[in-house]
C-alpha cells in the first residue's frame, strides 16, 4: 500500500499478522476510526463505480436476492437495495456492522457480522447475485483458496458472481496486505458448474490509471 490513507490499515495488519491472526485487523481499524483516531481506506462516498457500471450495463433489477461479501460500512449493499435487491451484507468486524446500522437506520439490508472463512451453512446456494469487491485480497495468500470457495458456493441456481479485485502478475511477489489476484486466482473462483463468463481489466471513469479486474461468473 502506498496511499497515505491506507497507513493505519497497513500498521494494524502487520501488527495482526505479526500475532498470528489475520482478520482482527479489520475490527480493530473500525473501532480506531470511530474513536478518530485512524481512517478506513475504502470508507469511500459512493458505491464502487465498477459495480454501479455492471448493474446499468447488465439491466440487474430487483426482486432477487444479493450478498455483498466484506460489506464494510454498506456503500455497495445500499445501492442494490436501492435498486430493489432483497440485500445481505456481511463483514467480520462488529463495529464495521453497527456503524453500517446506524448511518442507514432506515436500511432494508440485512446487515450481518460474519467470518468469509467460516460463513453461515445456510447461505450455500442461496443468493442470485454475489458481490465479492476487494475482499479476498485483504486475506493472506494462504487463505485464498478458502475465501474463494467459501464466496463460489453462495451463488444460486441461475445465479451471478462479480468480483472486482487489484491486478497481480503471475508470480509477482507482494508484502501485503492488499494480495491483488492473479488470474490464476480469479480463475479459481469458477468451481464445480460456476463458470467464467467474463473476464476483464477496466478502470473508472477519469481514472484510466487506477485499473481493476472485474470478473463475472454464473452458475448453471
Amino acid at each position: 500500500m502506498t496511499d497515505s490513507r491506507d497507513a493505519d490499515a497497513t500498521r494494524l495488519a502487520t501488527d495482526s499478522l505479526a500475532q498470528g491472526d489475520p482478520t482482527g485487523w479489520f475490527e480493530r481499524l473500525y473501532v480506531a476510526a470511530a474513536d478518530g483516531a485512524a481512517v478506513v481506506p475504502w470508507d469511500a462516498a459512493e458505491p464502487n463505480e465498477l459495480l454501479v457500471d455492471w448493474l446499468e450495463r447488465h439491466e440487474r433489477t430487483g426482486g432477487m436476492r444479493a450478498i455483498v461479501v466484506g460489506c464494510g460500512l454498506g456503500r455497495d449493499t445500499e445501492h442494490l437495495a436501492e435498486l430493489g435487491f432483497e440485500t445481505t451484507g456481511f463483514d467480520i468486524a462488529e463495529t464495521a456492522i453497527s456503524t453500517a446500522r446506524e448511518r442507514f437506520p432506515a436500511s432494508s439490508v440485512n446487515y450481518v457480522v460474519a467470518d468469509l472463512l467460516d460463513p453461515p451453512a445456510e447461505w450455500v446456494g442461496a443468493f442470485d447475485l454475489v458481490v465479492e469487491s476487494i475482499t479476498v485480497q485483504s486475506l493472506p495468500v494462504s487463505l485464498r483458496a478458502v475465501a474463494t470457495a467459501n464466496v463460489a458456493r453462495m451463488v444460486a441456481p441461475g445465479g451471478d458472481l462479480l468480483v472486482i479485485a487489484g491486478i497481480r502478475e503471475e508470480g509477482e511477489e507482494v508484502d501485503g496486505p492488499p494480495w491483488p489476484l492473479t488470474r490464476t486466482e480469479i480463475d479459481a473462483f469458477a468451481v464445480e458448474d460456476l463458470r467464467s463468463t467474463r473476464v476483464e481489466q477496466v478502470s473508472p471513469a477519469g481514472r484510466p490509471g487506477f485499473t481493476r479486474w472485474r470478473a463475472v461468473f454464473k452458475r448453471g
